[in-house]
């Protein structure tokens, strides 16, 4: 107890202080544990381990990152495309603007403008190890911004990568740093919000007390039953089948009695409503009992980013691909290295034998406990298979585990090893110079692969304005970055589906939006320009005024440059303005108009 106490009365840190006593407590407790062998301790030491971590995380260290009303749009670990959600979407009344505070006493460590994916994002670094994260942002505080402007006009360009020291950019917990906004691409106005760890994962920032308020149970909207192997029958089926199930009087929902015989697994579909929003969110949890005993469990407390696209062996691939519904497996795919699973026995598959009765128990929870139950009676009888799997052969053959290579007509897919989860056939055809690589998202693409064209029939001034363009499910073509050889281009992605070569003739489309030419624009607090390119899109962009840089923000979603005027002083009053913009295959289309302005 002495050493305890001295330890208390050295470290002022709460959370070295509970891993250091529980340390100590473990170690004790072990060693007599070992000499006495009472079972009575056994139990003592897990509730002590169950507090400690239930406290690892400090609740009264950081604040609300905004001073309005918490509402989401968004939890943490929800199913996104190809990854989980790391952190929670702040709704901001469809407006932009409101003030962003920094949680907590810190530094800016990384600051991030991209046109796409987080748009105008800030990375502060605090004492107690982790990092907040603010995204989607419309502007940074004023010396923030006077930072990283200095850094673009030295390198001349809009989207940047910065990372200060930690003496650069200190700040104070409740310090203003940034306004909120939509950028980032096709978002609507809003905060992402997260926290991570010293090794940049994300955790759920509810285990830090920044929590709204819910009390709405998760909802269950569908059940599959999978058939785990070809022999297996599930009501005679050999395929997933979807079960019905009902309200119960007691609040639980009861799913119609299956019957069946081998190896099974089970899935739902669920969302989860917070107070306040009628948003379709993530659950934080989904567990499994079978009798009476858990055989799966998983929760999203933190995760890597590495591990984040096994999410598509999480999900059921095949039902999103084609209803655009995602399934949450209660069971763990031999491939699937997630780490959010606790508590898994036999990866979550259960053996049916005949003539057991086994009452299967699916429980969805969302982070403060609000809970819905699933019931699920199941009867072992071993019966004929009816409804069996179809024959989807095809001459080209994927071994997950190996290097696959099929050429057809002058184009040549190439997929490298662990490309895929599972061995399967693939679809490969050629139509009209088009290549149709399997139905997309039909099949989950764990890595890039690549895609080759024969170029050599034509010219070289024809493969100047040639690319190669993949078509969406609409039909529409978008460039796909393409490297050009002498007689072949290739490109490599991530998406299965059509792709064609295409050739762009035409130059972007560049204009003024709020001035004309020879205008005054002294009142004029910005200058915006608008741009579009019908095919093969917009690369780059370069703005001058009087032969000197200026930092135009593009703004894909809108479809504008800007340039603030608050950026330089001009002396003269005539100005001469010149911007180029070229889309991926070079087609330029310069701009060049005079405007007039003092001060």
């Amino acid at each position: 107890m002495f050493f305890g106490i001295k330890l208390v009365k050295r470290y002022n840190n709460k959370q070295l202080i509970l891993r250091l006593l529980h340390q100590i407590f473990i170690t004790i407790l072990a060693k007599i544990m070992t000499a006495l062998n009472i079972r009575i301790l056994s139990i003592f030491l897990f509730l002590f381990s169950n507090i400690y971590a239930q406290d690892k995380y400090p609740t009264d260290y950081f604040q609300n990152p905004l001073d309005i009303p918490m509402y989401l749009s968004g939890t943490f670990g929800e199913l996104r495309s190809n990854h989980f959600h790391s952190g929670l979407d702040i709704k901001t009344q469809q407006k932009e603007g409101f003030k962003v505070f920094a949680v907590g006493d810190g530094y800016v460590s990384r600051i991030k403008i991209s046109h796409w994916g987080y748009g105008k994002a800030l990375y502060v670094t605090h004492p107690n190890g982790y990092t907040s994260v603010y995204a989607h942002l419309k502007k940074y505080s004023a010396k923030i911004e006077a930072y990283i402007k200095k850094h673009q006009y030295k390198k001349e360009s809009f989207e940047i990568q910065l990372y200060p020291t930690s003496t650069d950019l200190k700040l104070e917990k409740g310090e203003v740093i940034a306004y909120t906004g939509s950028t980032g691409g096709f978002v609507g106005p809003h905060l992402h919000f997260e926290l991570r760890d010293g090794s940049s994962r994300p955790i759920n920032p509810m285990y830090f007390g920044i929590t709204v308020k819910d009390d709405q149970k998760p909802s269950i909207n569908t059940l599959m039953a999978y058939p785990l192997d070809d022999f297996t029958q599930i009501n005679q089926s050999n395929i997933p089948l979807q079960i019905a199930f009902k309200q119960s009087n007691d609040g639980n929902l009861l799913a119609d009695k299956i019957f069946a015989s081998g190896t099974i697994g089970f899935g739902i579909n669920v969302f989860d409503r917070l107070n306040g929003a009628l948003n379709k969110n993530g659950i934080f949890s989904l567990e499994m009992f079978v009798n009476g005993e858990k055989h799966y469990s998983h929760k999203v407390e933190k995760f890597s980013f590495a591990e984040s696209k096994y999410l598509n062996l999480l999900i059921d691939y095949e039902r999103y691909a084609t209803l655009k519904q995602k399934v949450q497996r209660c069971f763990v795919e031999p491939k699937n290295i997630l780490s959010i699973y606790k508590d898994v026995k036999n990866r979550g598959y259960l053996s049916i034998e005949e003539g057991q009765n086994y009452k299967v128990e699916i429980v969805a929870k969302d982070f403060t406990g609000n809970q819905k139950k699933l019931i699920i009676p199941v009867v072992g009888k071993i019966d004929s298979i009816k409804v069996e799997k179809e024959d989807n052969s095809t001459p080209y053959p994927i071994k997950s585990a190996e290097f696959n290579k099929y050429s057809k007509e002058g184009i040549t897919v190439a997929f490298p090893k662990n490309t895929f989860y599972n061995d399967f056939y693939l679809d490969f055809e050629v139509e009209d110079g088009a290549a149709l690589i399997h139905p997309e998202k039909t099949e989950p693409v764990h890595s890039k692969f690549t895609l080759t064209f024969d170029v050599s029939s034509y010219t070289s001034e024809e493969k100047k304005n040639l690319f190669i363009a993949k078509y969406n499910s609409k039909g529409y073509p978008s460039y796909s970055n393409t490297v050009k050889k002498e007689t072949t281009f290739y490109t490599r992605t991530k998406n299965l589906g059509k792709y064609a070569l295409l050739t762009d003739n035409e130059k972007p489309k560049l204009w003024v939006h709020n001035f004309k030419k020879e205008q005054w624009l002294t009142n004029y607090k910005k200058l915006v320009l608008k741009t579009t390119d019908n095919l093969s899109g917009i690369k780059s962009y370069r703005g001058e005024i009087d032969g000197q840089w200026i930092l135009l923000e593009y703004n894909p979603k809108h479809k504008t440059l800007t340039y603030d005027f608050s950026d330089k002083e001009f002396v003269n009053a005539k100005h001469e303005l010149k911007v180029i913009v070229k889309d991926n295959v070079g087609n330029t289309k310069i701009l060049e108009t005079t405007f007039y302005r003092k001060k």
